[in-house]
């Protein structure tokens, strides 16, 4: 692939200095006209595919991250994992894969009434959002996610999101309710139970 050095170099220096993602715009803005940046991405994803870090894109932005494989090496630099509630996890991963769906829909999936708390938290992590009103009586908010969750657990698209064969495959389901969400990465069940369980 033939790009100019000099804007790798550019890309390069940006991405390694920005303190979240770039998106193919911003990375524009900032280089030279003549800059091909889609074909200097592409450059630099097989240029660091075998590398310590690789380029990686998250919510349609680039950065780079550790290599997969040596995550291990940076446990102890790793900042403490957010503790959400079983009840918190059930809920952001119904809203995850049920897309805009309302608070009714959520209590229904669930099976137990939705505490303001528990939205709370996850509006206050910034992993969901309101996404307009359902058409039909009442017009109630349906919500959805955000491209922070989207970069905090590693997808590009929600479409990325495991399926219930993969999740299957990997351990993460099972017939024991206790180990529905207990290895999804990035975050941490709470031992203890929720008040909203409690009361439910």
């Amino acid at each position: 692939m033939s790009v100019n050095p000099e804007h790798v170099r550019m890309v390069e220096a940006l991405l390694f200095a920005a303190k979240e993602p770039l998106d193919e715009v911003s990375l524009a803005a900032r280089l030279p006209d003549d800059a091909e940046v889609p074909e200097i991405l592409k450059y630099l994803v097989k240029a660091y595919e075998h590398k310590g870090v690789n380029l990686i894109q998250l919510a349609g932005k680039w950065t780079f991250l550790t290599a997969p494989d040596l995550a291990w090496l940076l446990q102890d630099e790793k900042e403490t994992e957010r503790k959400l509630s079983r009840a918190a996890l059930e809920t952001l991963s119904i809203i995850a894969y049920h897309q805009p769906i309302t608070r009714a829909e959520i209590e229904e999936i669930r099976g137990v009434g939705l505490s303001r708390g528990v939205m709370d938290i996850l509006f206050d992590a910034g992993w969901i959002r309101p996404r307009g009103r359902r058409r039909t009586p009442g017009r109630p908010v349906t919500y959805g996610t955000t491209e922070e969750f989207l970069i905090h657990f590693g997808l590009d698209d929600v479409r990325d999101l495991p399926g219930f064969d993969e999740m299957k495959a990997s351990g993460l389901l099972n017939m024991e309710p206790s180990g529905l969400f207990d290895d999804i990465p990035g975050v941490e069940a709470a031992t203890e139970l929720d008040p909203e369980e409690e009361e439910d």
